[in-house]
């Protein structure tokens, strides 16, 4: 028993000594990602004064400045704002100390101001536009995402933008119609598709303008030319300042199913006329409810 006491709780002592460096492991992480982005500033920095004090010594005049800006180029491309803005501010320290008059200090002389200035501030811009660029992929990225998961579906989706234009296609209306989206981008929803609507146009643009949403059925033909009716859904997408931009538009076939409604239509009024007394054809094409003309009144089958 206590042998087996023993071995579980050197077990238990063993799980919880590695939860414990696992946990420290993940909380460490981040920070040493951290360490390694603004000491990657650093480096870069390090090496655009290296390169810029070597070719100064070789009388190359003018090549401190788009060394740095290079390197606060790096630094924000590879690490992100936070070590660019570290590298700008040793730029600027860097670039004052040994290469603006009074060299080996830190201050500047007020003829060198201006030249301090449109440095700072041009990195800066730099620093700026490299953001803009990881904001914009990361944006690409997610909607690529989105639309990846929008061709999951089966259901039949495009975008089309306030002119009609189709701008999104996705796999589900690319089966449907026979269109391949090259084919469906930038060409005008309407005539491409030979859409014919249940009420005028207007009236739905309107509607979609006023409620943000509209729902009907649309007849419409596909590549082969081929008719199809479809229950549709339109969504009204507007962006941050509130204008519309854009149309989701929702589409399911129900082709078959408004065929067969028609084909119980037929045989309802088939059997309808049929149960009329009178209403039945002879072989010879008259009506086996005969009238005797001879008394009237009378009547003989």
């Amino acid at each position: 028993m206590g042998e087996r006491g023993g071995g579980r709780s050197s077990r238990l002592r063993s799980s919880s000594s590695r939860i414990v460096t696992e946990g420290m492991w993940r909380l460490e992480l981040p920070s040493r990602r951290a360490v390694l982005k603004y000491g990657l500033a650093v480096v870069v920095v390090s090496m655009g004064l290296a390169v810029a004090l070597l070719l100064d010594h070789y009388n190359f005049i003018g090549v401190a400045d788009p060394l740095f800006l290079f390197s606060i180029a790096l630094t924000v491309w590879f690490a992100g704002p936070g070590p660019g803005l570290l590298a700008v501010v040793l730029s600027g320290l860097a670039l004052t100390y040994f290469f603006i008059e009074p060299i080996y200090s830190i201050s500047v002389r007020p003829a060198e101001f201006p030249h301090f200035v449109i440095f700072l501030l041009f990195a800066l811009l730099i620093s700026r536009f490299v953001k803009s660029r990881d904001e914009l992929t990361k944006e690409v990225a997610e909607r690529t995402q989105q639309a990846s998961l929008l061709d999951l579906t089966h259901d039949t989706i495009f975008v089309r933008d306030m002119s009609d234009v189709i701008t999104y296609w996705n796999r589900g209306a690319q089966e449907l119609y026979g269109l391949r989206p090259e084919e469906a981008l930038g060409k005008h929803a309407d005539r491409l598709l030979q859409t014919v609507f249940s009420m005028p146009l207007d009236e739905i643009r309107a509607e979609v303008l006023r409620t943000g949403r509209w729902e009907g059925e649309l007849d419409s033909k596909r590549a082969d030319g081929t008719p199809v009716t479809v229950s549709s859904r339109w969504s009204l997408q507007r962006d941050a300042r509130g204008r519309p931009v854009a149309i989701l538009c929702t589409k399911n076939d129900i082709t078959d199913r408004k065929r067969r409604d028609r084909d119980i239509r037929t045989r309802v009024d088939i059997r309808r006329r049929a149960a009329v007394p009178g209403d039945r054809p002879t072989a010879g094409g008259r009506s086996d409810h005969l009238v005797d003309v001879s008394e009237p009144g009378r009547q003989r089958a």
